[in-house]
């Protein structure tokens, strides 16, 4: 499916509904045609029963057909209420399925996304999308779709009618039509790129709010409040700016289209009162015309309202494609296999460089090096010289550019992704905790974990203790982002996490940096006493907790400057013995 065809892909969303959405696109046309039967009864009792040459005799001796008419108009009107109720809540029904459905794709898309479209794009944005653009979306499905039915059916039905009736003044009235479909068509191009601007100001508006909410800490941290506040009523003033330029756009064009619908009225009343001096019309005819006028006027006063709805759905649904036909660039290979087991965690790194598509330089070149089952591997380096991005090479976060990374013998691509993430547990400096119990946000990877195994993972990580003396425990509810918690604790709490799926592979990114040294030796004991062997990469700064590391790994401009034990990194006396004597006051341990 193309994705420019954006009512096709409606039709897609539909799914299940279909059927329904049919039935009340029929009921749109039924109560259309219905709007017929009134003016057309009042027409026959008229000319029969009060301007006709028979009036008299068909009043005096033909009553019952009278009563029986005025009750097929009272029962018709009925009717044809109950038909609009019930096609109203078809439409709405079928709207917020098919909402229901695009979100809850759109949703799962973006859980499967990689790590370089969430770089592109803005929280605030994707946000919008999932809301605002999609409600855009619901409202075409529910009314602009049923408007354009509604007044295409509602004209076409009423101009047959007139031409059936008197085809002279339908021709005179219908004349006036082409005009309004110019002005419409002058309208559209002016409206179109300003809602697509309208909706961008409203996705920034967004991400500024996001931003500032997320950052409330340090917004206080440094008194900008003011600043902040500043700062969103500029893009408040720029949104509200540019709704109400939208908005004026059709307010310049209404006072056209209405004096032209308003014209009919005024073409009825002076070429219809001809005719029926002349004789040309009835005077029930002349009634059904002017009962029905405003079937012909109202739609071409609505097709202005449509348009400028159309060109918001045109621009929400595009943005709204744009991430649903988003693919992931990360993905389980064709000849993706099962991980048959628990993986034993033998970590290979051959010739792998790296470089993100943004950068205009590589961030890592030709690391090789190699972890066995078991291995503790502590990762050191100044800032940028690539240790994070390392990391995130192991569960596939990212993809090198050149070589290949193994993990079993096996290169990580012919595992599939989900099952080799499963395997690693990760841990890092920035943590994120969920607005759950901190027994949830331990068990987040493994729901289904004891509480005894919760706790023991708490105190492997060093948590069981300041979670203990909390009034309630583990079943403490954390706020959002793990606000009223120490940067340690959720560190810890972080640490337990990842501890809780029992990874073959356990990634630490300056996990211990907000704990102090007594409690980081708890978690280094706990580490190293784990009831499970896993393989360990360890991003640190600290020579308290590399120095017990099989392996250690230092990182200079993205290559591997040093790689030993502690004992052989200080004989070489390099980067290592220059962080050593730093941190240890010109002594050696």
């Amino acid at each position: 499916m193309e994705k420019n065809n954006k009512i096709r892909w409606l039709w897609e969303n539909m799914e299940g509904y279909r059927g329904l959405y049919v039935v009340g696109i029929f009921g749109t046309l039924l109560y259309n045609v219905l709007h017929l039967t009134v003016p057309h009864i009042t027409q026959v009792i008229l000319d029969m029963f009060l301007s006709g040459e028979n009036a008299a005799y068909n009043l005096q001796n033909r009553r019952n057909l009278f009563y029986g008419l005025i009750l097929a108009m009272v029962g018709l009107t009925i009717f044809r209420s109950v038909v609009v109720y019930v096609d109203c809540m078809i439409y709405e029904k079928v709207s917020q399925a098919t909402l229901f459905n695009i979100r809850n794709y759109l949703y799962n898309k973006m859980q499967r996304q990689d790590m370089k479209f969430y770089s592109f794009y803005r929280t605030g944005d994707l946000m919008t999308r999932l809301t605002g653009d999609l409600d855009a979306i619901r409202h075409m499905i529910a009314w602009v779709i049923r408007m354009i039915i509604e007044s295409f059916a509602m004209f076409g039905v009423t101009m047959t009618y007139f031409f059936f009736m008197n085809w002279k003044l339908a021709l005179t009235l219908v004349m006036i039509a082409p005009c309004i479909f110019v002005v419409i068509i002058l309208f559209k191009r002016k409206v179109a790129p300003k809602h697509r601007k309208l909706r961008e100001k409203f996705a920034l508006l967004n991400t500024v709010v996001q931003e500032n909410i997320s950052g409330n800490r340090v917004v206080k941290a440094f008194a900008r409040e003011d600043y902040e506040i500043e700062k969103f009523n500029e893009c408040n003033v720029d949104y509200s700016n540019t709704n109400k330029e939208t908005a004026f756009t059709w307010l310049r064009f209404f006072p056209i289209v209405e004096t032209f619908a308003n014209l009919m009225p005024v073409a009825l009343l002076a070429i219809g009162g001809l005719f029926l001096i002349e004789g040309e019309l009835t005077f029930g005819q002349y009634a059904a015309f002017s009962g029905l006028i405003w079937a012909i006027a109202n739609p071409m006063r609505n097709l202005g309202n449509i348009m400028n709805e159309f060109q918001r759905f045109d621009a929400a649904s595009a943005k709204v494609l744009e991430l649903y036909y988003t693919e992931p660039e990360i993905v389980d290979s064709p000849d993706a296999r099962d991980i048959d087991g628990r993986l034993k965690g033998k970590i290979e790194f051959k010739n792998v460089s790296f470089k993100y598509e943004d950068a205009y330089v590589p961030v890592l070149h030709d690391i090789t090096f190699t972890a066995n089952p078991g291995d503790t591997i502590a990762i050191m380096g100044e800032t940028g010289c690539g240790k994070t991005s390392l990391i995130q090479l192991i569960p596939r976060f990212y993809e090198p550019v050149s070589g290949s990374i193994l993990i079993d013998g096996e290169d990580i691509k012919s595992w599939k992704l989900t099952q080799l993430r499963k395997n690693i547990g990760l841990a890092t400096q920035d943590v994120l905790l969920y607005s759950d119990t901190i027994d949830g946000n331990i068990s987040y990877g493994n729901s289904n974990i004891s509480e005894e195994d919760v706790k023991k993972f708490a105190k492997y990580s060093a948590a069981d203790d300041f979670i203990s003396k909390m009034p309630e425990g583990y079943d403490t509810i954390v706020g959002e982002r793990g606000v009223g918690l120490s940067g340690g604790q959720k560190q810890r709490i972080s640490l337990a996490r990842a501890l809780a799926i029992k990874p073959s592979i356990l990634i630490l990114d300056d996990t211990t940096s907000a704990v102090d040294l007594e409690t980081e030796k708890t978690i280094q004991d706990g580490l190293n006493n784990l009831d499970f062997e896993c393989t360990k990469i360890i991003i640190a700064q600290r020579i308290s907790t590399t120095k017990n590391a099989d392996k250690i790994i230092v990182l200079e401009d993205g290559r591997i400057k040093e790689m030993g034990t502690h004992e052989e990194l200080i004989a070489r006396h390099g980067y290592y013995y220059d962080v050593v004597q730093l941190q240890n006051g010109n002594e050696v341990i």
